[in-house]
């Protein structure tokens, strides 16, 4: 088994710690459409699903060659890029899907009033790239606990981004928080349930704010992964994938069965991008990812 690194390593180590607007998620379909007009997609592919990948589970590939290499595998876009990478997918047809920079932090995020002020001038600037490249989102993370309440944190989240996402309404851009899970990756983490980022959302009111749905992080803490897709459908506009348990590939090895999800998030009307987000133990990284992509492509 190769060794790889977790997620909380890779994202201190590349420096980064999933609708739009009234129309939905019909801007992040544009970029999609754009890949296709641009790009020969492998004729098996049946195109339902807007396919990405997160870089950072592939990182020891060079972003260029790998850039290369999903283009040519028909994948569309790459997750969790800064915006000195994004130049370098874009000459390649792709497009970065879910944008981030080197400020934004897993623990510590809009649930503190503390990092309000700098997370809000930060955060504009990055909007404002991500608008001159026509990025449609832009993840935030909620922060630990650190022995807050969930009320008192909605609260928290609520007032800090709310300003934010007056400013990137402006420039057509979603700000999207991810769910993850607090019990195996990222202890204390407070967006940790949907039911939680849902009240977030409801609480805002604001039609640019999403959820990141991701379905390997959920699965750990609440499992109903179909059902809840269902439920929830209209406050996700991204998922993530991995295997569970374990984090790896998505094949029968582990307990999900990702065509059915991914059939259930096509039936949602979903026209958003749905992440890679898995770390392989096979040695051939790439045949990995093209074997998920196809499992996927339903």
């Amino acid at each position: 088994m190769k060794t790889k690194f977790s997620r909380r390593n890779a994202l201190k180590s590349i420096a980064i710690g999933s609708g739009i607007l009234s129309l939905g998620g019909v801007a992040s379909s544009f970029a999609a459409i754009n890949y296709i007009e641009n790009n020969t997609l492998p004729k098996s592919q049946k195109n339902n699903i807007n396919h990405s990948v997160c870089r950072w589970c592939f990182q020891d590939i060079p972003l260029d060659e790998f850039a290369q290499k999903c283009a040519a595998m028909g994948i569309q876009a790459i997750d969790l890029l800064k915006p000195s990478e994004w130049n370098t997918v874009e000459k390649h047809g792709l497009v970065c899907s879910m944008a981030t920079d080197d400020f934004a932090n897993i623990e510590h995020g809009f649930n503190d009033p503390k990092n309000h002020k700098n997370l809000q001038e930060k955060y504009r600037g990055l909007i404002d790239k991500a608008s001159e490249h026509n990025i449609k989102n832009v993840i935030v993370f909620s922060g630990n606990r650190r022995g807050m309440d969930e009320q008192t944190g909605i609260k928290n989240c609520s007032k800090g981004l709310k300003p934010l996402l007056k400013y990137a309404q402006r420039k057509n851009v979603n700000l999207v928080m991810e769910l993850l899970n607090s019990k195996v990756n990222h202890p204390d983490y407070m967006a940790d349930h949907t039911e939680w980022g849902v009240s977030l959302a409801e609480e805002m009111g604001e039609e640019n704010f999403k959820l990141l749905y991701d379905i390997y992080h959920m699965q750990v803490m609440e499992g109903d992964i179909i059902a809840t897709i269902k439920k929830h459908h209209k406050h996700i506009n991204h998922y993530h994938t991995a295997g569970v348990p374990g984090r790896h590939e998505i094949d029968e090895s582990q307990e999900l069965f990702y065509p059915a999800i991914m059939r259930a998030i096509e039936e949602t009307g979903f026209d958003g991008f749905v992440a890679q987000e898995f770390i392989p133990t096979n040695p051939d990284e790439l045949e990995s990812l093209k074997r998920a992509f196809e499992i996927c492509d339903v």
